[in-house]
C-alpha cells in the first residue's frame, strides 16, 4: 500500500511514523527542524491521516507499508523514527529488510504485547456520530466519560471533520478491529535481527519500556542503546520537544 507522505528538506533520508490515533503533522515541529539538513518524509500509516484506508494493521503488512512508500519515494535505505505505534512498524521493517533501515530510532515503545485499553478509546469514538450540528465542544463532553484528560480529546478530535462533510477522517473501524494487533507484537521470523544503530528513547514519567523489556530489545537489535527524556511521558516528542529533538539529531548524526 502506498501511504501518504509529506515530505521536506533534502539530504540522507529520514522517515517519520506516528503513533496510533495520530498523523504525519504530530511531527510537524521535528519535521521542519531536520528539514535543514535531512530529506525528511512524515507518513500517515494505513487507516490514519490521508492514507488509505484498508483492513488489516499486524506490523509486517504496516511494515511493508512504508518500505514500498520510501521506495516509490526513492528514499531507501531510511532512518526511520517512529512512536509508539509507529515504533513498532519501525522495528518491523527493520527485522523484515536490514539493508533498507540506516538507522533505527523507537520512541516510547518495545517488541512486547502490551494491555492499553485502546479498545475503550475506540468504542468511544465510534459511539460519537458526527452530524453537520455537531460541534467541538458538543464531541469533547460527549468524550470525557471515556477519555478523561483534555488534552487526549484534543488529539483524538483533531481525527473529526466538523460541518456539512462531517465525518471520520480515519479508517476508524479497520483501526478498532485491529486494537488486538496494534496492542500486540508478532514475533519476527527465527532469527531475524537488525544490527545497524538503535536508539531506544523513553520518556521520564513512562511506563511503556520497563528494564525487563530491554532483554527482547536486545535479542532483536543487539547495537541497540537506551537513553530517558526528561520530565516527559509516552507522548515525548510533545511533552519535551526540545529535548527530544537533540536527541534525534545527535542520533542521526552519528
Amino acid at each position: 500500500m502506498r501511504l501518504h507522505v509529506v515530505a521536506a528538506g533534502e539530504g540522507p533520508p529520514v522517515a517519520l511514523l506516528h503513533g496510533l490515533f495520530g498523523q504525519s503533522r504530530n511531527f510537524g515541529a521535528l519535521q521542519r527542524r531536520l528539514a535543514g539538513s535531512y530529506r525528511t518524509l512524515a507518513l500517515d500509516l494505513r487507516n490514519h491521516g490521508d492514507s488509505p484506508h484498508a483492513p488489516g494493521m499486524r506490523y509486517p503488512a504496516m511494515a511493508e507499508d512504508v518500505l514500498e512508500t520510501l521506495a516509490a519515494h526513492d528514499a531507501l535505505p531510511a532512518a526511520l523514527i517512529g512512536h509508539s505505534m509507529g515504533g513498532k512498524t519501525a522495528m518491523a521493517a527493520a527485522l523484515a529488510r536490514p539493508e533498507a533501515v540506516s538507522r533505527l530510532l523507537v520512541a516510547d515503545i518495545a517488541p512486547v504485547a502490551y494491555r492499553h485499553g485502546n479498545h475503550h478509546i475506540a468504542e468511544a469514538l465510534l459511539a460519537l456520530r458526527p452530524t453537520p450540528a455537531l460541534t467541538r465542544a458538543e464531541a469533547d463532553t460527549a468524550l470525557a466519560g471515556a477519555v478523561g484528560d483534555p488534552g487526549v480529546r484534543a488529539f483524538l478530535l483533531q481525527n473529526l471533520r466538523f460541518g456539512v462533510e462531517a465525518g471520520w477522517r480515519i479508517g476508524l473501524r479497520e483501526i478498532a478491529d485491529a486494537i488486538p494487533d496494534i496492542e500486540g507484537w508478532e514475533a519476527p521470523p527465527e532469527g531475524a535481527r537488525y544490527e545497524g544503530p538503535a536508539l531506544f528513547v523513553s520518556g521520564e514519567r513512562s511506563s511503556y519500556v520497563l528494564p525487563e523489556s530491554r532483554p527482547a530489545i536486545q535479542a532483536l537489535f543487539p547495537a541497540a542503546r537506551f537513553v530517558t527524556v526528561k520530565g516527559a511521558g509516552h507522548w515525548l516528542h510533545a511533552d519535551n520537544p526540545e529535548g527530544f529533538a537533540s536527541i534525534v539529531e545527535a542520533f542521526l548524526a552519528g
